[in-house]
């Protein structure tokens, strides 16, 4: 029988050769498997997944629930190897998902940004138009801020107009089409970062005047001293307008077009669900839920359906 230690390792290559990421499971179950030993315990059993998930008081019970469904993945699959295995029962933590409020950008207020961005003094020219295109091409496709940030110069096409997006979540990809005046933007920041590197190719399509990509992390941090200078974003607050709310913009948008033009909405969402990079339809309705301007056109729509009955 392997040891712990080597079980987690295959546990998780399995896991993610099927396409999960797992970004935090290893640490996790490493430190699982050390509380394990040093309480003296070859196997998992269900007391000590507990007290292991729970050990610390100053953190959050979510997050003691989350430890614990880690466990008990790796649990289920110890189990076949090691019959005295304990896989922790569900419900012994309570979890409740809780997503952050999704802020509706208006138009006068991404335009404001992309400005804020272009005139940033603390960058460097090539930085300052990069990040500009980075947040528009965000609003405008919906795309995850580390898939605009990944794009390479070879999965921009823009004289067919299509975005190839490789990785993404689920390990997909998928192509994304861009209308001409989006493609015409991006297309003048090309122009400005091959003039300025020559025809040496640059590894991303998006990066700063000294070659370097732009980061997730660092985009975050731009967005947020932009969106506090700019006035939609309280000076402190640790809470506000996220760049992912972009992609919730998008969504209501779409859909807002299709209720007006009359199109019929449940045979649209799977076109929808495919753009965005969803995995079903299901992840792309919570996008949807409380937005006043989507109300109220559905509700316009159902009273004309109505009244044709009648």
């Amino acid at each position: 029988m392997k040891p712990l230690h080597r079980a987690v390792d295959d546990y998780l290559a399995l896991r993610r050769a099927l396409g999960f990421k797992l970004p935090y499971h290893g640490p996790y179950l490493h430190r699982f498997v050390s509380f394990l030993k040093k309480n003296g315990s070859s196997h998992i059993t269900s007391k000590l997944a507990l007290e292991y998930a729970t050990q610390r008081d100053d953190v959050h019970p979510n997050s003691w629930a989350v430890r614990l469904i880690v466990v008990r993945g790796f649990a289920r699959y110890r189990i076949g190897a090691d019959p005295r295995t304990e896989v922790p029962p569900i419900g012994l933590l309570s979890f409740r998902a809780q997503r952050a409020k999704p802020y509706l950008y208006s138009e006068d207020e991404i335009c404001r940004l992309l400005n804020a961005a272009l005139k940033r003094r603390a960058f460097d020219a090539l930085k300052s138009h990069a990040c500009s295109c980075l947040f528009g091409l965000l609003a405008v496709s919906g795309l995850r801020v580390g898939e605009a940030a990944k794009l390479r110069p070879q999965d921009v096409d823009l004289s067919q107009g299509i975005l190839t997006i490789r990785g993404a979540k689920f390990g997909k990809t998928r192509l994304v089409p861009l209308h001409q005046s989006t493609c015409a933007v991006l297309g003048e920041y090309a122009k400005r970062r091959d003039a300025m590197f020559g025809p040496r190719s640059v590894p991303y399509f998006f990066i700063t005047g000294n070659g370097a990509r732009l980061w997730t992390p660092d985009l975050r941090k731009i967005f947020y001293q932009l969106s506090r200078q700019i006035g939609i974003r309280k000076p402190g607050a640790r809470h506000g307008p996220r760049l992912h709310d972009f992609r919730h913009r998008f969504a209501i948008e779409t859909l807002l077009c299709w209720y007006r033009t009359g199109e019929e909405i449940d045979r649209r969402m799977p076109v929808l669900s495919t753009y965005l990079g969803h995995g079903s339809p299901a992840h792309t309705y919570w996008y949807l839920g409380n937005t006043p301007e989507l109300i109220a056109a559905a509700s316009k729509l159902m009273e004309a359906r109505w009244k044709g009955v009648a």
